[in-house]
């Protein structure tokens, strides 16, 4: 009689940071690991998604004009956190704040791609070159 065995496969947790460009008035967002919305909200603190997103405030009395989402670190991305990602663009065009997608790794950039979003949401190869523009 065969014997199977089931492996579990547990990914590298999901964190992502939120800090200042070198610009005025920029926001980075640093995404480590796979952002799969099962494991960004169980890995993740309540709320942490949101607040990472936000677009309130000012980043020291300058108002913030552009997000920059700096994929190098996260690996994959799922349906779910591109739609995240969609609705965070919807936000961002309401308030005049531009969005970029720096950095990401052929399989994240095969997402947006299937999906139409690289020609929705510009995606650039570094940060630096996000934040030149």
């Amino acid at each position: 009689m065969a014997t199977f065995s089931w492996q579990t496969w547990n990914s590298a947790p999901f964190s992502i940071e939120r800090k200042h460009g070198s610009a005025e008035g920029t926001v980075i967002l640093v995404f480590c690991g796979p952002f799969w919305t099962r494991d960004a909200y169980s890995n993740l603190p309540t709320m942490a998604l949101t607040e990472a997103f936000g677009l309130d405030g000012t980043l020291a009395g300058i108002p913030v004009s552009k997000h920059i989402l700096d994929m190098t670190k996260c690996p994959s991305i799922d349906s779910n956190a591109l739609g995240i990602i969609a609705r965070h663009h919807i936000r961002c065009q309401k308030r005049n704040v531009k969005l970029f997608v720096a950095g990401a790794s052929p399989r994240v950039r095969e997402v947006f791609k299937i999906t139409n979003m690289d020609k929705v949401i510009p995606m650039v190869a570094t940060v630096e070159e996000a934040e030149n523009k």
